[in-house]
């Protein structure tokens, strides 16, 4: 009588365990996904303070954390120097993969290129959606400006077939109500609500390694 009251008691007591185990691993993966949404639109918005001239001439930069000088800089530039300002370098990530795995990635038919090149292989476009892709999530690209969250990375095709990248922020349009877009089209780092207003080629999420922390300390 005694140890089957026992076990009534020890296997409810394991479930409850198992119970709280989960709801802790959920309530940690939203906070680390929270965390890491806070961490990079800030560092995006922060960007979009420094005065910055459009220029993508081909520089030599030191390896890695490489940059151009700080006062020039196109699209990706937003998108590396706000990821950087997080602790991921993509000069170093982009290039690494790219060295393992380079046919997976755009350049030999693009450019034409037989091997990788560090100075530049991070700031174009195809390549930052090639890497995405493998190492982050691609989401759908929908018209709905609700699907695109704090933290995301949107691709676009301007006219003329020129690629195009920025990142939603937390910030939203007073007439629109769309997220606002941390961009640099042309004029410097930008505040924008320009979601929809050309071809969305790509939508993705890339959380650093840093923020993927991995299971809480359990319970068993």
């Amino acid at each position: 009588m005694v140890v089957s009251t026992l076990k009534n008691f020890i296997f409810p007591s394991k479930l409850i365990k198992k119970f709280a185990f989960i709801i802790l691993v959920i309530f940690s993966q939203s906070a680390v996904s929270s965390r890491f949404e806070n961490a990079l639109v800030n560092a995006a918005v922060e960007r979009t303070k420094y005065d910055v001239r459009y220029d993508g001439a081909y520089l030599s930069i030191p390896y890695p954390n490489g940059d151009v000088p700080s006062d020039i800089g196109v699209c990706t530039d937003v998108i590396i120097r706000a990821y950087r300002a997080i602790g991921a370098d993509l000069q170093r990530l982009v290039h690494e993969d790219m060295a393992s795995h380079f046919s997976v990635y755009p350049s030999t038919r693009i450019w034409g290129l037989k091997t990788t090149d560090r100075n530049i292989d991070h700031r174009r476009v195809p390549n930052l959606q090639v890497f995405f892709t493998r190492h982050g999530t691609q989401l759908p690209v929908t018209n709905n400006a609700q699907d695109y969250k704090p933290g995301d990375i949107v691709s676009w095709m301007l006219p003329g077939n020129l690629p195009h990248i920025g990142i939603v922020t937390d910030r939203t349009s007073s007439s629109s109500g769309h997220p606002l877009i941390a961009h640099n089209i042309g004029a410097g780092p930008k505040l924008e609500d320009m979601l929809f207003d050309y071809k969305i080629t790509g939508h993705y999420k890339y959380v650093p390694e840093k923020y993927n922390s991995g299971t809480p300390p359990g319970l068993f």
